[in-house]
C-alpha cells in the first residue's frame, strides 16, 4: 500500500537527505520527520506541507 509516509521517506532517500537535514530544510524537528515517516496518524498538516514544500510537491485532494 502506497502511503504519504512511504512516499516522503522514499523521496528523502532518493535525494540523499538525512532525516535531520530534511527537518532543518522544512523547519520542523527531526522527531517530527521520524513520526511522519513511520505513519503516525496525528501529525500536523502545516508541518506536513512544510516537508512537501522542500520537495516542491503539493497535496491534492481527489473525489472518492
Amino acid at each position: 500500500m502506497v502511503t504519504l509516509a512511504n512516499e516522503i521517506k522514499a523521496k528523502r532517500k532518493e535525494l540523499g537527505l538525512t532525516q535531520e537535514t530534511l527537518a532543518l530544510y522544512a523547519g520542523v524537528s527531526p522527531k517530527f520527520i521520524v513520526e511522519l515517516e513511520s505513519g503516525k496518524d496525528t501529525v500536523r498538516l502545516d508541518k506536513v506541507l512544510a516537508v512537501l514544500r522542500v520537495f516542491d510537491a503539493t497535496l491534492t485532494m481527489r473525489h472518492i
